[in-house]
């Protein structure tokens, strides 16, 4: 049993229903060249390894699937793969679709940070979409959201409850860590989003409490 991820081009989707209305568009055509390097890269990667560390369950690509690529990989190498991906497509604006989550990763307007979701590992960027997304899905038994931009310096969220969270942000050192309690999944969100893209204004507005560790 393999585990899946697919790449198409950025844009072409923005819901699992139309990353499957567009991959049906694809079956049948001449695989672009863009698939065809992506593939070339992936295939070259993994022969470069021993047999028993081999990351795919079979050769990508050189199939008639457009500007769709489809990877299988086995369950202990999802990790790999998925950073693997990422580190290949996103500089060819592609987006990757985790068909196991039914979720869209698409590159448009993203900022380069860590992200790391409870649930379901680390991620090299994050966008608007995926702020609301990620959040307003948090659940139980790891709810929380952390996005670092360097080391010692990020900001985090733990839903507590439906509408109920915890944020905090550090800024480098144990004396610039703080707290707050925060209302509403998308109200997480957009601080968060706010954060990412270095806009404290609204952050400022809010009451915090030095966490004492």
């Amino acid at each position: 049993m393999s585990y899946d991820h697919m790449l198409l081009p950025s844009g072409v989707a923005a819901t699992p229903a139309e990353v499957d209305a567009y991959f049906a568009t694809q079956e049948g055509r001449a695989e672009t060249s863009a698939v065809a390097a992506l593939a070339a890269e992936l295939n070259n990667r993994n022969t470069e390894l021993p047999e028993a560390d081999s990351f795919l369950s079979a050769p990508v690509g050189g199939v008639p699937y457009g500007a769709a690529l489809h990877i299988a990989s086995p369950y202990d190498a999802i990790g790999f793969v998925r950073n693997l991906v990422f580190e290949l497509a996103t500089p060819r604006n592609y987006a990757v679709y985790d068909p196991q989550l039914a979720w869209l990763i698409d590159p448009a307007g993203h900022i380069p940070v860590t992200v790391t979701h409870g649930g379901a590992g680390e991620f090299p960027y994050l966008t608007e979409t995926l702020a609301h997304f990620w959040i307003r899905e948090l659940a139980d038994p790891n709810p929380y959201l952390i996005v670092e931009r360097e080391p010692q310096v990020y900001i985090q969220t733990y839903r507590n409850s439906a509408q109920d969270f915890t944020l905090e942000y550090r800024d480098g050192t144990p004396d610039r860590h703080f707290t707050t309690q925060v209302t509403g999944a998308d109200t997480v969100a957009e601080l968060i989003w706010d954060w990412t893209r270095r806009n404290h204004d609204r952050l400022g507005r809010l009451s915090w409490e030095h966490l004492e560790m």
